[in-house]
């Protein structure tokens, strides 16, 4: 019983019958003494204790007076009971209204909490219950992206982590049953293997750090077109190994904007070295650092592969690669690279009008305006 009376349902209801029970006692207490008064002032100046003379008059007022007060109690007592139960039934109305909502969005916590992140509740049309059931509806929704999210993630991980495992492994039993004799190209393609693996550790490592803030950034002045020359400088050997020409236009007048130098770096390493991987011999990628009112802006663009349509925002997504068969790469760079730079404050977008027509890279950074 107790238990019952704790209930939200049963505290609304008495809460209800409390108001009424207050409203009628105190009408009892306030109406009757002054509907007396009301009646004998009202027929005393009327002129009816003159008409019927003094003593008989008094008499006839008590009588009055009493079956008045009388009738007006029986006529309390009729509308405290209709009253009391239209009460009774307007409360278990409204406290379920109210409680049932509640009593759901309870029940659909207790089941998110279990895992159950399809369950959905009624929104009901009381305005506050509503935003209530909405927010949970939102909570829902919002775990079982995140639910499958980790688990592609899982999926994609063991999969990165399966082909360079099983090279490494190839290698080591066919060394191991005399299969292969060892030579520099087998030790070569080990090492490869090891390195991938190591730098698939690191940026996994890196962006949960970067996904989570836990990524720690030494914010100060950064000249950024300084930043881009370096990259482009450290990265030029590669372009001409694989015959790509490289420009670097605007990097001469210095760009300040507020960031840590070094995952500065890191970003445009990536998406620097993503151009020369999907650019084939012969093509060219060119850098451009430009200003506006607002932003430093870097542009990287290619004569590769292109991107389709649908891919230009995939392309930012873990492990997700334009081309899956081309070699090296751990399909993160790009992820790293876009959560590094808003972690910046900055954004940076991929254009292109499709396959075939190369592609563009645009990195924009709040300028620094303290310096």
């Amino acid at each position: 019983m107790r238990r019952l009376l704790s209930t939200l349902r049963a505290r609304l209801v008495i809460s209800h019958l409390s108001a009424v029970f207050l409203g009628v006692l105190t009408t009892i207490l306030v109406t009757e003494p002054l509907t007396q008064r009301f009646f004998r002032d009202h027929t005393m100046d009327s002129g009816f204790e003159g008409m019927m003379g003094g003593g008989t008059m008094g008499s006839m007022m008590d009588r009055l007076q009493d079956n008045l007060a009388a009738s007006f109690r029986s006529a309390l007592l009729v509308a405290f009971a209709a009253a009391a139960v239209t009460a009774v039934i307007a409360s278990i109305v409204a406290a379920r209204r109210i409680a049932q909502p509640i009593e759901q969005m309870s029940e659909a916590t207790l089941e998110l909490a279990e895992g159950n992140y399809d369950r959905r509740v009624p929104v009901p049309d009381v305005v506050e219950l509503a935003t209530l059931a909405e927010s949970v509806n939102t909570l829902a929704r919002s775990l079982a992206e995140t639910e499958e999210r980790r688990l592609r993630l899982i999926n994609e991980v063991a999969h990165e982590l399966r082909t360079p495992l099983t090279t490494i492994e190839g290698y080591m039993e066919g060394l191991l049953d005399g299969v292969f004799q060892p030579s520099d190209q087998i030790f070569g393609a080990t090492a490869r293997e090891a390195a991938r693996l190591k730098r698939l550790a690191a940026d996994l490592s890196l962006l949960s750090r970067a996904d989570e803030d836990a990524l720690e950034l030494r914010f100060e002045p950064v000249d950024l077109a300084a930043v881009v020359a370096d990259v482009a400088g450290s990265l030029r050997p590669l372009f001409v190994a694989r015959d790509i020409s490289l420009s670097v236009d605007g990097a001469d007048a210095p760009i300040t904007v507020r960031g840590d130098r070094d995952r500065l770096a890191q970003v445009f390493t990536n998406i620097i070295g993503n151009a020369v991987s999907y650019t084939d011999p012969g093509g060219r990628v060119e850098v451009r650092v430009d200003v506006d009112p607002d932003n430093a802006v870097v542009t990287i663009a290619d004569t590769g592969k292109g991107i389709a349509p649908d891919e230009l925002e995939r392309i930012f997504e873990r492990f997700h690669r334009v081309d899956p068969n081309l070699p090296g790469g751990t399909g993160v760079g790009l992820t790293v690279a876009r959560s590094l730079v808003r972690r910046h404050g900055g954004e940076v977008v991929a254009h292109s009008d499709g396959p075939g027509t190369g592609s563009r890279f645009v990195v924009s950074l709040p300028r620094d305006r303290s310096s």
